[in-house]
């Protein structure tokens, strides 16, 4: 059970550098040095292989699953798999699906590539739709409206509907609980790219009840990079996997009874683990920054971004720039969209001299802090942003 507790500053936990200011967590977050401390003595392990054991090969593997299983709450720990990528799982659930012409694919505009070409592809060799809902051009009350328009694009001739819980580039939060009311009333597929949210914000799968929440390591579950955790509900329990490796068939555990192949595979989720998923440098890297996650709290991450960010968009509140409502945007993560008259060249030349570290997507600034940030950051962000409008 997580505790709800203030957590204050944990920088010195990591190894940034003390000139750059890095409000970037949605590009790729930070290493803490307890994570980097572990890959290093997987390193040091396989340059011994003696001192390689069963262990490494399946125990640390599923330690893995269960703390990840913990923060999404998932009672089973077999429900997940370790891919190398969104775009691996996503092409999961693409051979999965039964699809025919007239068929639709519900997706949201400027979605990230990783949940779009798996679906190009697949609605195009099936003479089926991909139905982009992209956002509305307008500045008030923008994430409500595109999220009213995506529930209305799903219908009775919809398979799947495939989104992020936070759109990657601004930030925007899409209601997942009512487009799972919705999918399930048209018995439709719900795929989430949780990315950009689990680990920072709270996700239960037991409220949500995706098909399958697919979730790259390096951003808010603070791991390397190549090592994705993603769940499959018993919708996939039958399916057929990309990979046919050796770890994913029944009894692999017993080494000397390999070359008994086997028809059957392992149970849940675990036939759709990648080709050498024990991977002995990034799985204990990735059990341990779990483990930290789960330390802090999902919830008391967001809400100490929630105290640094609130005073933040209060102090820009009497300016021309704009922010999504509330509670279609995150503390975590949330975009900052810029009035017309800034170039946007102009703000990126202003932010690098400031060694200010964030992401400029479209019209949007994307903001992206967490538990290495502290006030002073959003100070020297929030006087960046005044001069520029002077």
């Amino acid at each position: 059970m997580i505790t709800q507790t203030l957590l204050t500053c944990q920088k010195d936990r990591f190894q940034l550098s003390p000139d750059v200011t890095y409000l970037n967590g949605a590009y790729m977050s930070p290493l803490l040095k307890s994570v980097e401390e572990a890959g290093i003595v997987g390193i040091q392990k396989k340059r011994t292989p003696s001192h390689l054991s069963h262990r490494e090969f399946f125990e640390d593997v599923d330690e893995v699953r269960q703390l990840f299983a913990d923060i999404v709450n998932v009672a089973d720990y077999q429900r997940i798999a370790i891919v190398p990528s969104v775009s691996y799982g996503m092409a999961i659930v693409a051979k999965n699906l039964s699809l025919s012409a007239g068929d639709n694919i519900v997706v949201v505009g400027e979605q990230f590539p990783s949940n779009i070409y798996c679906w190009q592809k697949l609605a195009a060799q099936h003479g089926a739709n991909l139905n982009t809902i992209v956002a509305p051009d307008i500045a008030r009350n923008r994430g409500k409206q595109w999220n009213e328009q995506l529930l209305e694009a799903i219908d009775s001739r919809t398979k799947l509907v495939a989104v992020a819980h936070f759109h990657w580039s601004d930030g925007t939060r899409f209601d997942l609980a009512a487009l799972r009311r919705r999918t399930r009333e048209v018995g439709s597929w719900l795929v989430v790219d949780g990315t950009q949210s689990v680990g920072a914000f709270p996700f239960d799968v037991q409220d949500i009840q995706p098909d399958a929440l697919i979730c790259a390591g390096y951003k808010c579950l603070m791991g390397p990079y190549g090592t994705t955790l993603a769940y499959f509900s018993d919708t996939f329990d039958d399916g057929e996997p990309l990979d046919e490796g050796w770890c994913n068939r029944y009894a692999s555990e017993n080494f000397a009874n390999l070359v008994n192949y086997q028809e059957h595979y392992q149970p849940g989720a675990l036939r759709y683990d990648m080709g050498e998923r024990s991977n002995f440098i990034t799985i204990p890297m990735m059990r341990q920054a779990l483990r930290e996650i789960l330390n802090w709290g999902v919830e008391n991450i967001q809400a100490y971004c929630e105290s640094l960010v609130n005073p933040f968009i209060k102090s820009l509140s009497d300016t021309s720039y704009q922010f999504e409502d509330p509670e279609y945007r995150s503390n975590h993560l949330f975009g900052l969209r810029l009035p017309n008259n800034i170039p946007l060249d102009s703000l990126q030349k202003a932010l690098d001299h400031e060694k200010i570290s964030v992401s400029i997507r479209g019209k949007s600034v994307r903001i992206s802090p967490h538990v290495y940030n502290e006030s002073a950051d959003f100070e020297k962000l929030g006087a960046c942003l005044y001069r520029i409008l002077r």
